[in-house]
């Protein structure tokens, strides 16, 4: 449902977006990364038809949002980071302004925006000044905008920028419900929920795509292997002994109160506890860790940074 294919922008002397390509199926919910600056605002700008891009094409439900631009805009919702709201208008109000500029016809407005509002859950304010309400639900209301018409594809920049806890969470439930139903695509600095709503990340660092992949696979590739967490009954010495034999084994390391053990594949796995339970110890955990999102990112940018310094 989007595609962006070696696309380059330009400000003057400054190359902000550098021949960047990547795609997001349709029904994908894919979460956009990078440090300030990387790129990410100007690329979702570019997917959105808010500029064009110097070089390159975006494609959005099949249309190029350069040549074809109306049917693009048509089949995309869009939350800008800095969503300009009008505070002296009501909720229902601004939807109805906003169901006017997308051209929705006026026989389906009202029907339209009963339906933004019931996914943003926004019926209880409805009738409120925008001015009037929390940076949360003003946040609900930006995503609402994006949501009418129905568009199969959402563009969302920093939908929980400067939310607390709670509403990070509630705007983050809003999304998870829409999965599936829609293609997703959004930038965060919150990782922890990026990595509870994306199905994959897509990692821009300095203009350029460093990662792609789901969360759990990038954390395996950095890795570098399958790392486990066994504890057992009694000391860990004797079972470390036991365990760093066991073939394919790759480290182990003893990091009080459990054994912290890299192995090459699944089939180590089972042979270790095999090995464990032959030999007489009293497994109580055996569990495979996994790199955070955080960690994921931070390893991933700094191996970047340390590949451009060569």
């Amino acid at each position: 449902m989007i595609e962006v294919r070696n696309v380059t922008r330009t400000f003057g002397d400054l190359v902000a977006v550098n021949d960047v390509s990547f795609s997001v199926a349709d029904g994908e919910c894919v979460g956009f990364l990078g440090p300030n600056g990387a790129g990410k605002s100007t690329t979702l700008r570019m997917i959105s038809g808010v500029f064009p891009p110097t070089y390159g094409s975006v494609r959005v439900a099949g249309c190029d949002v350069v040549r074809d631009s109306i049917r693009a805009r048509a089949a995309l919702g869009y939350f800008p980071e800095h969503a300009p709201y009008y505070g002296e208008l009501s909720v229902e109000g601004y939807l109805a302004f906003a169901a006017r500029a997308k051209r929705i016809p006026r026989r389906l407005r009202a029907d339209a925006i009963a339906r933004a509002l019931k996914a943003c859950d926004l019926a209880s304010v409805r009738r409120r000044l925008i001015g009037q309400l929390s940076k949360g639900y003003r946040q609900r209301v930006g995503l609402s905008q994006a949501l009418l018409g129905d568009p199969p594809v959402l563009v969302l920049d920093e939908p929980t920028s400067g939310l607390d806890p709670t509403q990070v969470s509630e705007i983050r439930e809003v999304i998870l419900g829409l999965r599936g139903s829609r293609t997703i695509l959004f930038s965060s600095h919150v990782l922890s929920e990026v990595s509870q709503v994306a199905q994959r990340v897509v990692i821009i660092d300095c203009g350029r795509i460093v990662a792609e992949d789901a969360p759990g696979e990038l954390a395996r590739q950095i890795a570098g292997a399958i790392v486990l967490r066994v504890r057992v009954e009694g000391s860990l010495a004797p079972a470390a002994r036991v365990v760093a034999a066991v073939p394919g084994v790759q480290r182990t390391e003893d990091r009080g109160g459990h054994l912290e053990v890299a192995c090459a594949d699944e089939g180590v796995v089972a042979a270790l506890s095999r090995r464990l339970t032959a030999e007489g110890f009293t497994l109580l955990e055996l569990a495979r860790e996994t790199l955070s999102l955080e960690e994921v990112f931070l390893r991933i940018l700094r191996t970047a940074a340390e590949a451009r310094g060569k």
